[in-house]
């Protein structure tokens, strides 16, 4: 993983590598792994977010079958660099 620093903003490329971070998971994995986790536990978890993905995977198809409404759109925020 990579961030590139401009104009020596060490802050905002701090963010933005803790932004990356986070979208890949990497931070819940490190959090996880501070302490054991029983099988069961690990068992139950696993099987908390196959159904949290699989209802994910049933909402989208049903927005776009037209079933279900679409999500709003957020507002954009102009960004100056």
């Amino acid at each position: 993983m990579q961030v590139l620093v401009y104009n020596n903003d060490v802050d905002k490329a701090l963010k933005v590598l803790k932004k990356k971070l986070q979208r890949e998971g990497v931070l819940r994995e490190l959090k996880q792994r501070r302490a054991y986790e029983k099988p069961s536990e690990k068992k139950a978890r696993e099987k908390g977010e196959a159904v949290r993905r699989a209802r994910k995977l049933a909402r989208k198809l049903a927005q776009r079958e037209g079933v279900l409404p679409a999500p709003k759109a957020k507002a954009k925020v102009a960004r100056g660099r």
